[in-house]
């Protein structure tokens, strides 16, 4: 295959916000190291690139190429708004990827020969059409949320009409409610987003895709869901999320957590952990705190930042024997430790995945996105932890899920859960695999195109 791959040039187009680029360069590393002939141009805004290159463990063939995003000159300050930087990125269109495409070229003397981007780059399907090659789309959020991008129309009008009502009618989604849907994609009309037009267009341009590719684990997914969506996409590949082996294993620990780890008992820390993306309220800090001071529970807590100032007064202090505050934690690592029983979560795709590898319980407090979709799965479908009601913390709330998740009768059902879903997820990664064969069917995309 290295002799097909020798002008071969792939053109990455990620979605440069949250935590979307990273599984994505995840799986662009797997292809380089398995394609060495062949060039991969990974297009994104410079805040971005710059996250990611250069670093030791990127090979050669995979090279950065930075493109504009869309912030106008003397409004910088717009790269800290959530939702406007999103927009402006999406605006500059399928002409800030032409220009991409153009830098990569001039720079290797080779052609574009495939795509491969985020699906929510939806209309880099439009820039594969344009040069007539094939487009590869890349599914990173949860996985069986692809489905609610086929079926906007019938949730759009069960939110309307009935409320908070299960999917019955959504082919492997039937314990999922209205409200643990992305908002964004309930927006109709005026109110709508240059972001939420984009995520409706979605389900109408991936059945155009030579493949999409799947960030999870067939073998963990519904089957009528998987059925579903194979009846509507040319080619669902399932490529295990398993970071690369040129991904190096750890960043430094420089806060200490493993150490500490290590002179805790088995199963008896609470590990906390929201993400970067978004922060929690600052009433929700103060019940949390509340509660583990109450609980009597050892715990780590990473990424306060922003926040700390929100936690009881003296909390620090009170709880300096059995609890650690950190602003950063090797979360995988973290995970993979057999002192952490539970782990608290917004059940971000990425933080979802490292819980399952790990065989760690759950706790979701979902913000955003797919991320109401994940809690969904973990609680009523896989039965791996809990939900806060009504998606906030409380003290009372928390202390419930902690004594449940953690105690030694009520918790072992999670337990073993985990532990079967940690086991599927080691079977599945093996190289005899179903998602073995399907990188290869990948490989052979990309070198055929």
């Amino acid at each position: 295959m290295s002799n097909l791959m020798e002008h071969k040039h792939v053109a990455v187009f990620p979605f440069p916000f949250g935590t979307h680029s990273l599984p994505l360069l995840n799986l662009v590393l797997k292809l380089a190291q398995a394609s060495p002939n062949c060039s991969f141009s990974f297009i994104s805004t410079e805040k971005s690139n710059t996250s990611h290159f250069p670093k030791p463990y990127i090979p050669d063939n995979i090279k950065p190429y930075s493109i504009s995003d869309g912030i106008p000159a003397g409004h910088e300050a717009l790269a800290n708004h959530p939702i406007e930087k999103v927009n402006l990125f999406l605006q500059t269109g399928p002409q800030n990827l032409h220009k991409g495409i153009k830098m990569a070229q001039a720079y290797t003397k080779k052609r574009v020969t495939c795509i491969i981007a985020d699906a929510f780059l939806a209309y880099s399907f439009f820039v594969a059409q344009t040069i007539n090659v094939p487009w590869i789309a890349f599914w990173p959020p949860m996985s069986c949320s692809l489905s609610v991008y086929f079926y906007i129309d019938l949730i759009v009008e069960l939110a309307h009409r009935a409320g908070n009502v299960t999917l019955d009618s959504v082919p492997g989604l039937s314990k999922m409610r209205i409200e643990d849907m992305p908002q964004d994609l309930l927006i109709s009309g005026r109110k709508q987003t240059v972001f939420s037009r984009t995520l409706v267009s979605v389900g109408k341009v991936l059945p155009q895709a030579k493949a999409v590719v799947m960030n999870f684990f067939e073998e963990l997914d519904p089957p009528l869901f998987i059925q579903d969506m194979r009846s509507k996409l040319p080619s669902l590949l399932y490529v295990v999320p398993i970071p690369s082996p040129l991904w190096p294993t750890s960043a430094t620990d420089s806060s200490g957590c493993l150490p500490w780890l290590d002179t805790m008992r088995s199963k008896s820390v609470v590990y906390l952990c929201f993400g970067t993306v978004v922060g929690l309220p600052p009433q929700e800090v103060a019940e949390l705190a509340e509660a583990l001071e109450e609980s009597n529970i050892p715990f780590l807590w990473s990424r306060l930042e922003g926040v700390a100032g929100a936690l009881p007064d003296g909390f620090v202090e009170r709880t300096k024997m059995r609890g650690k505050i950190v602003s950063w934690a090797p979360q995988t690592q973290v995970l993979a430790h057999d002192s952490v029983g539970v782990f608290v979560s917004n059940c971000g795709a990425n933080s979802l995945m490292e819980s399952i590898f790990g065989g760690v319980p759950m706790i979701c407090r979902p913000f955003f996105g797919d991320q109401g979709i994940a809690a969904r799965m973990v609680e009523d479908v896989w039965e791996i932890g809990v939900g806060m009601e009504g998606k906030v913390f409380t003290k009372k709330g928390f202390l419930e899920s902690l004594n449940l998740i953690m105690g030694k009768e009520e918790g072992r059902k999670f337990r073993d859960n985990a532990l079967k879903m940690k086991r599927t997820v080691q079977e599945a990664a093996r190289p005899e695999g179903k998602s073995a064969q399907d990188f290869k069917t990948l490989l052979e995309i990309v070198s055929t195109s």
